[in-house]
């Protein structure tokens, strides 16, 4: 069992939206305006669930062997001969079946993803406002109100509001699969629509703009060593986070000049769709150092970053004349959580975060630096280039990935007066 976090993570306030927010496992969770009452309410809330999940971290016997009990009775089968029956087939009991689905549809290297979380979310607040309600009777009139008062709620900015809200039309369209809804039943809610930029109460997100690399260069030395290679990696290739994170020797054909890394899994291999990432001469030198270990072993790993401190520490405690057996005999008693065998997104992006504060920069994200390795491709090969390098489906996301280059621009202006 890993050791518990012994205080609740802070409130604090996110510079580029404004917004208050938590950090819980490398993630945000926003809040609402910074420093308004609302904000601080939903801290109050966010710490008593914390405190709870704390206090409950593995789930009691009892309590895997009730829900198991509940599955049996509320899952697809059950709830389709129920329906035709003639009886009512409530939206908490089609939650909790299509829950059950997405935990074991949302899986990739055998841990559920973000989009199971993502869509618990909306299906948590969908239950609590109407959960008593009839699927059938669950009109766009309904589901319009209840983005509404999501908006009042939770503060989640359009383009958010506008995926978790589809989310829930997509349960209603698995729910026409299952023959637990009509067709009609999910077609009504198709028509609501999205949001539209402008049209709402909702409010826009700030778009992701590329770090500068004088910015990346500053936080590169406060950064652990291993850490420093992923942000230069994929500064020169133009990864993804999740695919430097990845990376393991395996996964690399050297056989040419430009050596092609295979991610074993990547963003849109659900689609069918094969992704490469080229590795060029100084991404290579940058690999040479985590190349000779197991084939399948990553090459990024936390617990290795671990280890380096703890022997820096020790090499320090030597020079200064402390004492090892006795340091040893005073650690505290309990059992210590493992690093991780390897960086995820969240751990790689928290390790930045630490950086740019230690360094005194503003904080950037991996999906900005993705940003500048994409503009600068655009600026000196064009935009297919850019799309072949970034692996998009279709040139119009390499759009919005690179930002135009305003010099460029300007230079223009300049000739032609």
């Amino acid at each position: 069992m890993s050791q518990q976090q012994k205080q609740p993570p802070k409130y604090g306030r996110h510079k580029s939206s404004g917004q208050a927010v938590v950090y819980v496992k490398g993630r945000e969770v926003y809040l609402g305006k910074h420093g308004s009452p609302q904000s601080r309410e939903r801290y109050r809330e966010f710490v008593e669930k914390w405190l709870a999940q704390q206090a409950e971290e593995a789930p009691t016997q009892a309590a895997l062997e009730a829900e198991e009990r509940l599955a049996q009775t509320i899952n697809a089968p059950n709830l389709r001969e129920k329906r035709r029956a003639g009886r009512v087939v409530t939206l908490d009991e089609l939650i909790f079946a299509y829950r059950r689905f997405a935990h074991g549809y949302y899986v990739k290297n055998g841990e559920v993803t973000r989009e199971a979380e993502l869509i618990d979310e909306v299906t948590g607040l969908l239950g609590r406002r109407h959960g008593k309600r009839s699927v059938e009777s669950f009109g766009p009139v309904d589901l319009d109100e209840f983005r509404e008062w999501v908006i009042d709620e939770r503060d989640w900015e359009r383009k958010s509001l506008n995926k978790q809200i589809g989310r829930v039309v997509r349960m209603y369209k698995w729910a026409v699969k299952k023959e637990l809804c009509s067709p009609a039943a999910y077609q009504q809610l198709a028509v609501l629509g999205g949001l539209a930029k402008g049209r709402t109460r909702a409010r826009e997100s700030e778009p992701v703009q590329p770090v500068d690399d004088a910015t990346v260069g500053k936080t590169i030395p406060a950064l652990p060593e291993i850490v420093a290679d992923m942000v230069r990696f994929q500064r020169l290739t133009g990864a993804r986070p999740g695919e430097v994170c990845a990376l393991r020797p395996c996964d690399l054909d050297r056989t040419g000049k430009v050596w092609l890394y295979r991610p074993d899994s990547h963003k849109t291999e659900h689609h069918g769709r094969e992704r490469l990432v080229p590795v060029g001469p100084q991404a290579q030198k940058v690999l040479a150092a985590y190349l000779d270990r197991g084939q399948e072993e990553h090459c990024f790993s936390a617990a290795e970053t671990v280890q380096r401190a703890r022997q820096r520490q020790q090499a320090l405690r030597v020079k200064n004349g402390y004492v090892l057996a006795k340091y040893a005999e005073n650690k505290p008693n309990g059992t210590k959580r493992l690093p991780a065998k390897r960086y995820v997104v969240g751990s790689y992006r928290m390790a930045i975060r630490r950086a740019c504060k230690k360094a005194g920069v503003p904080v950037w994200t991996p999906n900005q630096l993705r940003h500048t390795a994409a503009t600068e491709i655009r600026r000196r090969f064009g935009l297919e280039a850019a799309q072949v390098i970034c692996g998009h489906a279709q040139a119009d996301v390499t759009q919005v990935y690179a930002e135009r280059d305003l010099q460029l621009a300007l230079s223009v202006a300049a000739e032609l007066g």
